[in-house]
């Protein structure tokens, strides 16, 4: 017989737990449900995020998050850093924190945190815990098998809006409205990759590239309704793609609310989470614009990615020299003309590289030799050198304006045929 008062307080709760549970369960009930049973139950604060930590359903009160977020296990942006807390528990205060995996047939869905302020959390709460970690698993199957049915309808739609093909602008956006989408209101198209490099280095198998795809699409979907819940944000089979309304009277400050989602989404980059880049396209003042605005963030996206690296965000109006040079069909033909302009210095040799990057800093400084060696940290003696090597090269690239444009050209065509 247990005698132990805390063990029989213990007890006690997991059994009122189990019988909210299976009146949840029986009712239909939603993770914000469980939250409140768990947290009642044990009293404790609960937290049900995505398996990086963005928040689902919580049963939590100002003063538990405030002593997350003191013992900084919250983010800027709001994110649980989960990947803080140990699942045998960590210390908030005078308190602990503990979280476990909410996992169904060996996928992992989620994560439950639970924080209880003044003191441990009781053996016998954990297994409660557990317990209801079971129950949200089945939860969070059942209701994500409904929305990638409803997400995949919803990308089709899109889809069909970009390419012109989805009926009169009124039916358009009568049909969109149905999802609780505006577009028919001045928006920016942003289209968002995760990082080939990125992904390969975690070597993932099919199975889990999808995982992490739809995770990449879920935290733009939950950030981007936090913005405004009207934003349409759907997942293609590679990207992500989300129409961030603009205030055409902010100016300057238009692109603010397309800044404060990537910031969002990217966070302190924990949890697990994936490089990733983006483009964003000009403003679209109506649905007729989105098609070519989606080509736009299209472009950008991946002429960013070559020329900047992963983790970039370009945008198309930025785009300069390299929005006329992507209207090239054949990407051989840009080749062609870089190896006639430059060259040995087309080649991909670590030397060639290295005297690009010099021809590019010359250019860059109008072929000033001392203003060129202090940025490359090169003797001027050093420098002049590698201007006579250059010159021996192309020809009198310092003094031929025309010579020096195709060369500016060529070395912007590499940048494009990677």
């Amino acid at each position: 017989m247990i005698t132990d008062p805390e063990a029989v307080a213990a007890l006690e709760r997991a059994d009122a737990l189990h019988t909210a549970l299976s009146h949840i369960v029986l009712e239909g009930g939603d993770l914000a449900a469980i939250a409140e049973a768990v947290g009642a139950a044990l009293e404790c604060g609960v937290v049900f995020t995505s398996t990086d930590g963005r928040e689902r359903a919580a049963h939590l009160d100002e003063s538990q998050r405030e002593s997350l977020a003191t013992a900084d296990l919250l983010d800027p942006t709001g994110r649980v850093r989960v990947e803080r807390i140990n699942p045998d528990g960590t210390a908030v205060g005078d308190g602990e924190a503990l979280v476990r995996r909410v996992v169904a047939a060996g996928v992992d869905l989620a994560r439950l945190v639970a924080l209880r302020q003044d003191g441990r959390i009781h053996a016998s709460d954990v297994h409660a815990l557990e317990r209801a970690a079971i129950v949200a698993a089945l939860l969070v199957t059942r209701v994500e098998a409904i929305t990638a049915v409803e997400n995949k309808y919803r990308g089709d739609f899109l889809r069909d809006v970009f390419l012109g093909r989805a009926g009169e602008e009124e039916y358009v956006a009568e049909h969109a409205q149905a999802f609780g989408w505006h577009l028919d209101r001045p928006v920016m198209v942003v289209v968002a990759v995760l990082d080939p490099d990125a992904m390969a280095a975690l070597g993932p198998d099919p199975e889990d590239r999808r995982a992490w795809q739809d995770r990449f699409a879920h935290a733009w979907r939950q950030v981007s309704a936090t913005v405004d819940p009207g934003i349409a944000s759907v997942a293609f089979s590679r990207e992500v793609v989300t129409l961030v309304p603009v205030d055409l009277d902010a100016g300057a400050d238009a692109h603010a609310a397309v800044d404060r989602i990537i910031a969002a989404v990217r966070g302190d980059r924990g949890g697990g989470r994936i490089a990733f880049s983006a483009g964003v396209s000009r403003v679209s003042r109506g649905l007729n614009d989105l098609p070519e605005a989606f080509r736009q963030a299209q472009r950008a996206v991946e002429i960013g990615r070559r020329v900047h690296g992963g983790g970039s965000v370009t945008r198309f109006d930025q785009l300069g020299l390299h929005r006329l040079l992507a209207l090239v069909p054949d990407g051989a033909e840009l080749t062609a003309f870089a190896a006639d302009v430059l060259g040995p210095l087309a080649e991909r040799t670590p030397e060639a590289a290295d005297l690009r990057e010099t021809l590019q800093v010359l250019l860059d400084t109008n072929f000033n030799v001392a203003e060129a060696a202090r940025a490359q940290f090169f003797h001027y003696n050093t420098m002049r050198y590698r201007v006579g090597k250059l010159q021996r090269i192309l020809g009198p690239v310092a003094t031929d304006p025309h010579l020096r444009l195709d060369v500016a050209v060529a070395l912007r065509a590499l940048e494009i045929v990677g």
